[in-house]
């Protein structure tokens, strides 16, 4: 679902379950993708889960990569390989903001280097990977 140009919330399950938000309006040709925290999204020790930290760079990532292939940020994307290094905690509360950025690639494939950080900027995880253009 499109609430506003380039704002996707409630696209998919996972989506709905998490609560985060796609956005790919701004024209500068990054996606980002952001979600407050809740005690839904923590580990056993009430700190961010890492597995989401990996969710919103594979999210942030792919719809970049979606973007070089088609201004709408719809365009579908596969995730070849995907690096996830953790560098930081955060804490129910904050507002994370993935933003990723094509760095190389061809026509089909695209290779996005990605950023997690809390609304401070303190960086909390980065992500690198390939992502395949699929047919439409």
């Amino acid at each position: 679902m499109k609430d506003a140009p380039g704002i996707i919330t409630d696209e998919t399950g996972t989506q709905r379950n998490i609560g985060y938000v796609l956005d790919v309006s701004q024209g500068d040709g990054c996606a980002r993708c952001r979600l407050t925290l809740d005690d839904r999204h923590t580990n056993r020790h009430g700190a961010f889960h890492g597995g989401l930290a990996a969710v919103m760079l594979d999210n942030a990532m792919g719809a970049t990569g979606s973007l070089a292939v088609d201004a709408s940020g719809l365009h579908p994307m596969v995730t070849i390989t995907m690096t996830t290094n953790f560098i930081a905690s955060a804490q129910v509360g904050d507002t994370l903001t993935a933003t990723g950025r094509l760095v190389g690639g061809g026509r089909k494939v695209k290779f996005i280097e990605g950023e997690l950080r809390r609304a401070d900027g303190t960086l909390i995880a980065t992500g690198s990977g390939a992502f395949k253009a699929m047919r439409t």
